[in-house]
């Protein structure tokens, strides 16, 4: 399969791809972030992706490595070079290779742009979204900010591989109240006893999903009521319903949450409603 990554200005096969080992995103996690969904080898939401891009970089005071037209045309070459139709486009930006201190280098420094595609098998995809999934929740221990996508993804994967050990596929993340705050790489919804379409707000807490908003408008076009409040475990077990998003799976159903099944333990009908029809909705690149 045809492997080339974008790093910093040249297009390298997978094998010679590399940086230095100096690179702050490696020594400090001070680096950003993008997953873009690639459907029918367009870029799904680019748009809302490159203005979370910049909100982030803007948040750690990282110098945008180009204008966005100009990274729009580095994304599409990627996809290109790689013949990805069905897949997912990663993105990091760094603040740069420097020597190793804490305060930040000085404005000579440009940061470190790395871009690849990969493909995604979308027929286990859908069978995955047909049966749905399991998630474990975890306590929340991860920083202040969690409004800005860092690469800093330890809790998010201590989190996720004790899900894993316990046969989930995804992590809720719960916060000393005992609120779901959002999964481990994703938003968290439920649809409650009463009927409503409940997720958690956003702020420091959660992540902006780009898939999120796009469902938000999605249900703004189906007239669909939404509590944007947080939820507690208990309520999440007593569910109708319940599913998250995210770019890699866009509407995906949970059907257990710690093994208890959510509703009759099978996708529900208004989840499925919705993962049928995102796409009407999302934009995709030209």
């Amino acid at each position: 399969m045809t492997r080339v990554v974008y790093v910093n200005g040249r297009y390298l096969p997978y094998a010679q791809a590399g940086v230095n080992v100096e690179d702050r995103g490696f020594q400090f996690a001070d680096a950003i972030y993008e997953v873009c969904e690639i459907n029918g080898g367009r870029l799904v939401d680019e748009t809302r992706h490159m203005e979370r891009l910049e909100r982030s970089l803007d948040a750690l005071r990282i110098a945008m490595p180009m204008s966005r037209r100009a990274l729009g045309l580095v994304l599409r070459e990627v996809v290109r070079r790689n013949r990805v139709t069905t897949g997912l486009l990663y993105l990091q930006v760094t603040r740069g290779v420097a020597p190793r201190d804490f305060p930040f280098p000085g404005d000579d420094v440009a940061p470190t742009v790395v871009c690849l595609a990969r493909r995604v098998d979308d027929a286990k995809r859908a069978a995955r979204a047909s049966a749905g999934i399991a998630v474990k929740t975890m306590p929340d221990i991860r920083w202040g900010r969690c409004d800005i996508k860092t690469v800093m993804l330890l809790p998010a994967v201590l989190a996720k591989e004790a899900a894993a050990e316990d046969g989930a596929q995804e992590a809720w993340l719960v916060d000393s109240d005992g609120f779901v705050t959002e999964g481990a790489s994703s938003n968290a919804w439920i649809v409650d006893r009463s009927g409503s379409l409940v997720t958690r707000p956003t702020g420091n807490a959660i992540l902006p999903g780009v898939t999120r908003r796009t469902l938000l408008d999605l249900l703004s076009r189906e007239k669909i009521p939404l509590l944007e409040r947080a939820f507690s475990v208990d309520e999440a077990l007593s569910a109708r319903e319940a599913f998250i998003t995210s770019a890699s799976g866009t509407v995906m159903p949970v059907v257990a949450i710690n093994k208890v099944p959510i509703g009759n333990g099978h996708p529900g009908e208004l989840t499925l409603r919705l993962r049928s029809i995102f796409h009407q909705v999302a934009e995709l690149s030209h």
